[in-house]
């Protein structure tokens, strides 16, 4: 937020940047068909998995007609369409791997996604905002909002670990939401020097974040590492900061130099880039390029959101000034918060990513056969060990912005109030152990 406490005119609301009150960033009730015009695509989008085991999904594409975009007329069906086309791009990309990737993305998808992308705002690649944000729905349209009652549109190798991964982080999404309210709670407390009001805003958004935390816990139940690591993750690569593909690709049809775009990443959810501003996190030099790329691969008016919560009066500058004892407490508990939900995300990465990618350097070294599992980590592609599918070196990057956190407290050791240490190692160790070779 803005260094200086300074007046504002009209009150921010979450319905002018298209954001639920019930979701959040989450796209409310997402169509689960197209109209039938585009029937092509959903069918082949429907059958990603067995396409692309039967290594037959770039010759269905090389095949696919060229359709026009303008019979898609409603914000749903844009989102709708680009997940299809998305997770198409994905799989003819990478369906035989990072050995045998391709320069160009032929016209019949190429064109169509282009053309969505720009009316949308967003690049034509697999986003946050289409496996997340845009990809599931109810079974039972009265039940509740939970895993159990929770299926995705659309799909990626990696069987029920694909379904996990992305419906957790929607969990995580749908968590984050008080607190997302709260935040024009906080901006309208400080509008109106109320510190009752910004101190009770605040306390909604730390729980907010500890709520977040227990949700992504479910990623343990839900997702198995080796089947992350060493099926599902070429599938959210991207083609810039990518060995594999250190030209980028072609979009046929669109224009003839290569364009280069980053991977998915958890950088590309709005959340806790909205934390950050409200409590003036930091983020500089590569780490904080990087974040301020990412905000480009969200939804416009999201990325608006963000900005104007920037643009308004500085909360940590109010709560100096205030020096109210239960202000500066909730303050410093919010940043607490949300430092232990980056060293809870460090514990995962290092689950999902560190650990298998130091196992299959080992497990290409050993020839005997495998099981299947540590088979996978052995076949996982090579040219992102160290780094996330974003393209960032995954773990110095989570620990600078982490770090960047920690550097907001007004006070670091707070009586009463401690930042949270580093996670336990308890569930790097099981999954270590479950990763060991008999």
């Amino acid at each position: 937020m803005d260094t200086k406490v300074k007046n504002t005119e009209t009150p921010m609301s979450l319905k002018q940047f298209h954001i639920s009150e019930d979701y959040g960033f989450i796209l409310p009730e997402p169509l689960v068909d197209l109209p039938v015009y585009y029937k092509p695509w959903m069918d082949i989008a429907r059958n990603m998995p067995e396409l692309i085991s039967s290594h037959s999904l770039r010759l269905r594409i090389h095949n696919m007609p060229l359709l026009e975009t303008h019979l898609l007329r409603t914000h749903h069906e844009l989102r709708l369409a680009h997940l299809a086309l998305s997770i198409m791009t994905m799989g003819y990309v990478w369906q035989e791997g990072e050995r045998e990737t391709v320069k160009v993305l032929p016209q019949s998808l190429s064109v169509p996604f282009c053309e969505v992308s720009q009316r949308l705002g967003l690049p034509p690649i697999l986003i946050h905002a289409d496996t997340v944000l845009a990809n599931w729905k109810k079974k039972d349209l009265d039940g509740p909002f939970s895993m159990e009652n929770l299926e995705l549109l659309l799909t990626l190798p990696g069987g029920e670990s694909v379904r996990g991964f992305f419906l957790v982080t929607l969990l995580v999404e749908l968590a984050a939401v008080p607190g997302l309210k709260a935040i024009l709670d906080v901006i309208n407390g400080i509008h109106y020097n109320d510190v009752a009001m910004v101190t009770k805003g605040l306390d909604v958004v730390s729980q907010a974040i500890d709520s977040m935390k227990q949700a992504l816990k479910l990623m343990h139940e839900y997702v198995d590492p080796s089947i992350f690591y060493g099926i599902m993750r070429i599938y959210l690569s991207g083609w810039k900061d990518n060995p594999s593909m250190p030209e980028g690709l072609v979009y046929e049809g669109v224009q003839e130099k290569p364009m280069e775009f980053s991977g998915g990443s958890a950088a590309q959810s709005s959340i806790l880039h909205c934390f950050d501003e409200l409590l003036g996190v930091q983020h500089e030099g590569s780490t904080g390029a990087f974040l301020r790329r990412m905000r480009d691969y969200m939804p416009p008016s999201h990325k608006h959101f963000i900005e104007n919560i920037s643009s308004h009066p500085s909360l940590r500058s109010f709560v100096l000034q205030q020096a109210d004892e239960g202000l500066t407490h909730t303050f410093e508990q919010c940043v607490a918060r949300l430092v232990d939900f980056r060293n809870y995300h460090i514990n995962i990465v290092t689950r999902y990513i560190t650990i298998p990618a130091s196992r299959a350097k080992q497990l290409r070294a050993n020839n005997q056969g495998l099981p299947e599992e540590l088979d996978a980590i052995r076949r996982a592609p090579t040219a992102l060990e160290e780094r996330g599918t974003g393209g960032s070196g995954i773990i110095t990057f989570l620990k600078t912005v982490r770090d960047k956190t920690k550097d907001t407290s007004i006070s670091k050791c707070t009586n009463g109030n401690q930042v949270l240490p580093d996670p336990s190692m308890t569930e790097i160790q099981k999954a270590a152990s479950e990763l060991t070779i008999e």
